[in-house]
């Protein structure tokens, strides 16, 4: 398991969204293609929006600039 597998369980595990939001997009970043950065894009967007953070309007500008959403 990865470094950042572990963190995000230990965030899943915490209910830590802010760290969950930083993990994930991290992942997007480091994915090896489109579809998995958008799969990790989409759940950092998900997890911003519940916490109601102006992160979220960033990571959906991200997912529509992919084609991802509307």
């Amino acid at each position: 398991m990865s470094d950042l597998d572990a963190a995000m369980i230990r965030a899943h595990a915490a209910g830590d969204r802010a760290a969950l939001i930083r993990l994930y997009e991290q992942a997007a970043d480091g994915a090896a293609d489109l579809d998995a950065a958008c799969f990790y894009l989409t759940h950092a967007y998900i997890f911003a929006l519940e916490a109601g953070v102006p992160e979220a309007r960033v990571l959906h500008a991200r997912l529509v600039a992919q084609g991802r959403e509307a």
